[in-house]
């Protein structure tokens, strides 16, 4: 008697739909996050004019962007904060993102040195030394 040899063997397959899931969270993940760092760099606030600068090269470096807003408002993340709090939220992103975390100071050109003076020494006393300001050249400021 001849036994059939396809009998009893299953062919072992693997199910894709919970890695396709995944992918799907981490695509919408992903695009919430990036519209949420968009807004908060196109808050409508007149930069000061600079004619000497930098653009940024590195592109992909952990940022924090602070917004400081006219009466001395100070924003981040879209969310309105103290000046006490902000050294204790930059050691956290400190902790989180390693030594080369750059603060982005966008600042309302009316707002006096005087506001601004908090976050740079919240920086200074999280240890982030990678400060810069955003500003507009003044030929871009015409238009």
């Amino acid at each position: 008697m001849r036994l059939p040899v396809s009998v009893g063997r299953a062919q072992a397959e693997f199910n894709m739909t919970p890695m396709i899931d995944v992918v799907f969270l981490l695509i919408i993940f992903f695009l919430v996050s990036s519209h949420l760092a968009k807004q908060e760099v196109h808050l409508d606030l007149p930069l000061p004019a600079a004619v000497t600068g930098e653009k940024r090269v590195d592109e992909q470096a952990p940022r924090l962007t602070i917004n400081v807003a006219p009466q001395g408002r100070l924003l981040l993340a879209g969310r309105r904060v103290q000046p006490e709090e902000l050294r204790q939220r930059f050691q956290q992103q400190l902790d989180r993102d390693g030594p080369d975390v750059e603060v982005v100071i966008r600042g309302d050109r009316t707002v006096p040195y005087g506001q601004v003076e908090p976050v740079m020494l919240a920086c200074a006393e999280a240890g982030i030394w990678n400060v810069t300001f955003s500003v507009v050249h003044p030929q871009d400021a015409q238009q």
